[in-house]
């Protein structure tokens, strides 16, 4: 792996051309792709952990973003499928267990995806993230 940028060569500009804003595209995607297939979110999460060290400050806040977001929809996950596993072993209704189990996912999925176009419409117009919560 090639040693990190120093300071000097990062182009910290707002445009298309500022460093680490091709890898932040990429990690969005593979957030978004993470739908399809779980194996692409801790990809795109350790892209950012990666490519956060070597990327203008104002691209930062959205690796920052993505980490975040990622381990929001982890908890999140568990949280549900702790609730529908609980929900199975304390004997109730099967359709209860199931309808939380759609409700919470389904939420979960919304969540990714509002998140994941609200950070894309911000990158591609050259703009940071507001501090990751």
């Amino acid at each position: 792996m090639p040693p990190p940028e120093s300071q000097s060569q990062i182009n910290h500009s707002h445009s298309k051309d500022a460093t680490g804003r091709g890898m932040a595209v990429i990690a969005y995607g593979l957030l978004l792709g993470s739908i399809m297939t779980l194996i692409t979110a801790p990809i795109a999460i350790l892209l950012a952990y990666i490519w956060k060290r070597r990327s203008a400050g104002w691209v930062v806040s959205h690796f920052n973003y993505q980490i975040v977001t990622f381990w929001w929809a982890v908890a999140g996950l568990v949280a549900g499928g702790i609730a529908w596993w609980l929900l199975g072993t304390l004997e109730l209704a099967a359709g209860n267990a199931w309808t939380l189990g759609y409700l919470v996912f389904t939420a979960e999925l919304v969540w990714l995806v509002a998140r994941c176009a609200l950070g894309l419409n911000r990158l591609t117009s050259n703009q940071g993230m507001a501090a990751a919560r």
